[in-house]
C-alpha cells in the first residue's frame, strides 16, 4: 500500500468511528441551578460527616507538665461552602474561611497540682478543596471514579475553664497545635470515604438495566463519560427497551440525536423517537398487542351492527349460526412507530382485525378479515421520576383484505369501531401506561414543576429537582437495603 493509500485510511478513520457511535435515546443535563440545590444538600451531608469524625486521645509531657486529652467531639460547624462544575473532570466542592468548634476533656498534672475539666477549642480559617471526577463504570453506571482532597486549618484557639484556667493558658498553643494536626488529618479521609463509598452507593440506585414489567426491560447505561462544562453536566444514556424473552432482539437506533440548549431549569431530560419506538418494538415482539373482544367485553350495539353487516355471510355459511356470539380479534401486525414534531407526538398502529362467529362447542368461524390503520395522539407527562404517556385516538380507517367491494360495505363500521376502541381498548392502554417508566435518577430525587417541549424527532422535559429526604437519609436507606420500588 502506498503513501496515498495509507493517508486515505487515516482520513477515513474518524468518519468510520463517528458512524459506529451509538446515538443516545436519552439525555440528561444538570445545570448550575440544579447544582445550587445540590450544594445545600451536599453541605449538610459534609457537616454531618465531619461531625461524626472520631479523634484519638492525646497523651504527652512537656517539661513539668503531663497532659491527657480525651473525648474529643466536634460540637459545631460553621461552613461556607461552594459546589461547582469542574470542566472536563466533574465537580468541585470547596469550603472557605470556616470554623469548627471542638470540645474535649483535659487532665493535667503540674508539679503537685492536678486539674481536669472541659476545653472548648475553635478551629478557624478552615479551608477544604475537594475535586470529584465523574465517569461511567464497566456497567455503564455513573460513579465518582476519583476524589482528591486538600484541607488546612489556619489557627486554633482554646479556652480553659476551672480554677487553674489562667495558669494553663500559656500551654494552649502547644495543645491546640496537636489538636489542629489531628483534626486536619481526619477531614480528607472522612470526605473521601463519603464520596467514593457513600455517594457511590446512592448512585447505584440509578437503574442501569432493569425489568419494567414481565414483558420488557430498559437499558439506561451510559454510552460515555459525562461531559462537564462550566455551566452543565451532560450525560448520554442508551435509553433502549428490550424484550425479556429475547434480549438480543432490539431495534436499531436511526433516530435524531436530541439536542439540549437550555439552562434555565435545574435539569433537562431529552428523549428521542428511538426511546419510544424501542419500547413499542419490544412490546410488539413480546406479543402484547393482541386483543380478543367477545361476550361480556363486546358492546351490544357493536355486536348488533356486526351481525347486521355480516348477515348475508352468516346465512351463506349456516343459518343456524345467527344466534351464535360474534367476536373481534385485533392483532398489531407490525411494530407501532412514533413521530415527534414541534406540534406534538403521535403513534401509528397497523392492525389486523378478524370478525368471528362463535358456535357453542365448535371452532370459531371467520366471517371477515380486515386491516385497520389508526393514529393516536400521545401526550407525555412526568410525575416524580416516572414518565407516563396518555393516548387519544385521532384517525381510524378499516378496509377489507378480500375485496374493494367489501371495503365499501365496511364504511358503516368505521364510526362504531372507532367508538369501541375509544371506550374499551384505549382506556385499557392508558390505565397501563399511566404507571409510567422510571427515568435514570437516584432514589429520593424527583422532578417537579416540569414542562414538556416537543421538537422534531425528540422531546425535552425541563424541570426542577426535589429531595424527598436529605442525602444522609437516602444513603442510610440504601445501606439498610431499603429503596424505591423499581417495578416500572
Amino acid at each position: 500500500m502506498g503513501v496515498h493509500g495509507t493517508a486515505f485510511i487515516f482520513f477515513l478513520l474518524p468518519l468510520v468511528a463517528k458512524m459506529t457511535e451509538i446515538p443516545p435515546g436519552c439525555k440528561i443535563r444538570i445545570t448550575s441551578k440544579g447544582l445550587e440545590m445540590l450544594k445545600y444538600e451536599t453541605q449538610r451531608f459534609v457537616e454531618e460527616e465531619l461531625g461524626n469524625i472520631t479523634m484519638p486521645e492525646m497523651h504527652g509531657k512537656e517539661g513539668r507538665f503531663q497532659y491527657s486529652i480525651t473525648n474529643v467531639k466536634i460540637t459545631e460547624l460553621n461552613l461556607t461552602a461552594d459546589l461547582g462544575f469542574q470542566p472536563t473532570a466533574g465537580l468541585l466542592f470547596e469550603v472557605h474561611n470556616s470554623s469548627i468548634t471542638v470540645n474535649f476533656q483535659r487532665r493535667i498534672l503540674y508539679w503537685f497540682f492536678y486539674d481536669e475539666g472541659p476545653i472548648n477549642a475553635s478551629a478557624e480559617g478552615v479551608n477544604i478543596h475537594t475535586s470529584l471526577e465523574l465517569a461511567k463504570d464497566e456497567l455503564g453506571r455513573l460513579k465518582i471514579s476519583n476524589a482528591s482532597c486538600d484541607a488546612s486549618i489556619a489557627r486554633m484557639r482554646a479556652k480553659f475553664g476551672g480554677t487553674l484556667g489562667r495558669v494553663y493558658d500559656f500551654i494552649a498553643t502547644f495543645l491546640t497545635t496537636g489538636m489542629r494536626f489531628l483534626l486536619n488529618q481526619q477531614i480528607c479521609p472522612a470526605l473521601n470515604h463519603a464520596a467514593l463509598v457513600l455517594v457511590n452507593q446512592l448512585l447505584e440506585t440509578i437503574p442501569v438495566r432493569a425489568e419494567v414489567d414481565k414483558y420488557v426491560g430498559i437499558d439506561y447505561s451510559l454510552l460515555s463519560d459525562p461531559v462537564v462544562t462550566g455551566s452543565s453536566l451532560d450525560m448520554d444514556f442508551r435509553g433502549m427497551f428490550y424484550g425479556l424473552h429475547n434480549e438480543n432482539d432490539t431495534l436499531v437506533n436511526y433516530a435524531v440525536n436530541p439536542v439540549v440548549r437550555e439552562y434555565d431549569r435545574m435539569i433537562y431530560l431529552a428523549l428521542s423517537e428511538y426511546f419510544f419506538d424501542s419500547g413499542l418494538y419490544s412490546y410488539f415482539k413480546g406479543g402484547v398487542f393482541r386483543m380478543h373482544i367477545a361476550n361480556d367485553r363486546m358492546p351490544k350495539d357493536l355486536e348488533m351492527l356486526l351481525r347486521t353487516t355480516y348477515f348475508g355471510a352468516i346465512m351463506m355459511l349456516n343459518p343456524a349460526l345467527m344466534e351464535a356470539p360474534i367476536s373481534l380479534e385485533l392483532e398489531v401486525t407490525s411494530a407501532p412507530t412514533s413521530t415527534i414534531k414541534t406540534s406534538g407526538a403521535s403513534v401509528a398502529v397497523h392492525s389486523g382485525v378478524r370478525v368471528l362467529v362463535l358456535p357453542p362447542g365448535k371452532p370459531p368461524v371467520q366471517l371477515s378479515s380486515m386491516t385497520m390503520e389508526s393514529k393516536f395522539n400521545a401526550k407525555v407527562s412526568m410525575k416524580g421520576k416516572r414518565l407516563a404517556i396518555h393516548l387519544d385516538l385521532r384517525r381510524f380507517k378499516i378496509f377489507s383484505n378480500q375485496s374493494a367491494l367489501e371495503s365499501l360495505a365496511l364504511i358503516p363500521l368505521q364510526a362504531p369501531l372507532k367508538t369501541m376502541l375509544q371506550i374499551t381498548v384505549v382506556p385499557l392502554i392508558n390505565n397501563y401506561t399511566k404507571r409510567g417508566v422510571r427515568i435514570p435518577l437516584p432514589d429520593g430525587i424527583d422532578f417537579i414543576e416540569e414542562v414538556v417541549e416537543y421538537h422534531n424527532g425528540y422531546i425535552i422535559v425541563g424541570a426542577n429537582l426535589h429531595f424527598r429526604s436529605g442525602l444522609r437519609e437516602l444513603i442510610e436507606k440504601r445501606a439498610s437495603g431499603e429503596s424505591e420500588n423499581t417495578e416500572q
